[in-house]
């Protein structure tokens, strides 16, 4: 009778154990640590530092590396490819982290978002559109505009960065890089 017993309730316990196995416990909290070892921030760090040393051989003497080293240059928000007049909070993060890099670097960099005449669009960012770059370039002496494009796939986010002389239009450096569409991401991707 004893043995019957424990074999009514043995599976009953071992289910009720492994049940409890399957219940999901909250997320922990990020720590200080974790935010400081950021991976997309030193991503976007790392692209940046690796486009303007890609610098392309100069269609004239004044777009020479030596003339763009400590440059004032323009930073546009990192647009959606597939609508490039919007971005997200992803756009707008990766185009701070390339902003912030370039001052760390000696680079001066003009902060659109004190500036008139920028096509701003609410809740999206600064972009610049082809005619407007050698204006803009122009009115705050800029000597290099940085453009960048990100798009989503299933597991990743593909992001390209260049670098355009804003008297000429060419493309003075470009750099492709990828992140990938964890939860992260996927939260800055999301409207």
């Amino acid at each position: 009778m004893r043995t019957l017993k424990l074999l009514l309730i043995l599976p009953l316990a071992l289910s009720g154990f492994l049940m409890a196995g399957c219940e999901t416990t909250p997320e922990s909290e990020p720590t200080y640590e974790e935010a400081a070892n950021d991976l997309l921030r030193f991503t976007n760090y790392l692209a940046i530092d690796t486009l303007m040393g890609r610098i392309a051989k100069p269609a004239s003497a004044s777009n020479q590396p030596s003339a763009l080293a400590g440059a004032a240059l323009i930073v546009a928000t990192v647009a959606n490819v597939d609508a490039l007049e919007r971005s997200s909070t992803l756009g707008r993060v990766i185009s701070e982290h390339i902003a912030s890099r370039l001052t760390q670097n000696g680079h001066g960099v003009v902060e659109l978002k004190v500036r008139n005449g920028i096509y701003m669009k609410n809740n999206e960012g600064e972009f610049l559109l082809t005619r407007q770059i050698k204006e803009v370039a122009a009115a705050h002496n800029a000597q290099g505009v940085i453009v960048g494009f990100y798009a989503q796939s299933a597991r990743f986010v593909q992001v390209t960065l260049k670098l355009i002389d804003p008297e000429s239009g060419l493309v003075l450096s470009a750099y492709d890089y990828t992140l990938p569409l964890d939860k992260q991401i996927r939260s800055m991707l999301r409207r």
